[in-house]
């Protein structure tokens, strides 16, 4: 992880969240905020471990995952531009329930939690913001759940695509096969077979651990309606 030029981060904000702040509120914030660079593998916080700060992402991804016997890993929420990384902070809880994985490499704005905890105390427009989000991401979580529970892995893989597209705003990704069956919960040959029917039908393209885009309209199709759920509760990706 880097920490990026201040100047060029403060240009525009990336972040919807951040950006949804009236100005006072969010120049209020600014003292805090340091614009790092997220890197494609990168662990912000382990489950169990006391969270250092909040991150507001911009162009980058991080996972939720939930980890069963210490090992085996499940995606059970994605953050973006929506919102943030470091929710239970907001809550009173000093501790991630999850792992927090970055998914997409990019930039974000990360806010030690301490200041954190400060500010949302004193700002009743962060904390609304805040706690709208917080709804958006329980519904996501919610409904990533029964997703795993009941639907099949090409169309669960078609909504976890299509969701990762929003966030990132790009129809692009660098994907191994490993980190997608974590993501999705299932073995490798379960991913491959999943991919390669979705390439077949030209949907995707899917090659040396990346993964294109290729009919948006066509794998909306093939997703599951967990997708149009999600977005229906208001996601929070703010197009």
């Amino acid at each position: 992880m880097k920490v990026a030029n201040r100047k060029a981060a403060n240009r525009k904000i990336a972040n919807s969240l951040l950006a949804a702040l009236p100005g006072k509120s969010y120049q209020r914030l600014l003292p805090g905020l340091e614009p790092v660079t997220l890197n494609f593998g990168d662990v912000l916080y382990e489950a169990g471990q006391k969270m250092q700060h909040v991150y507001f992402p911009g162009d980058s991804l991080v996972s939720l995952l939930t980890l069963v016997n210490g090992r085996m890993a499940l995606e059970v929420g994605m953050v973006g531009r929506e919102g943030m990384v470091g929710i239970p902070l907001a809550l009173g809880a000093a501790v991630s329930p999850v792992r927090a994985l970055v998914q997409g490499g990019g930039t974000a704005m990360r806010m030690k939690s301490a200041r954190f905890a400060k500010e949302i105390r004193n700002s009743p427009q962060l904390l609304t913001e805040v706690h709208r989000y917080a709804n958006a991401l329980m519904a996501q979580v919610s409904q990533t759940a029964a997703c795993n529970r009941f639907h099949v892995v090409e169309a669960r893989l078609a909504r976890w695509l299509l969701m990762t597209r929003d966030r990132m705003q790009s129809r692009e990704f660098r994907l191994t096969q490993e980190f997608l069956s974590h993501m999705l919960g299932v073995r490798r040959v379960g991913v491959t077979n999943a991919a390669n029917a979705l390439q077949k039908r030209k949907l995707i393209g899917y090659s040396r651990g990346a993964i294109s885009i290729l009919d948006e309209k066509g794998l909306q199709a093939a997703a599951c309606e967990c997708y149009a759920a999600v977005n229906g509760k208001g996601n929070g990706t703010r197009r």
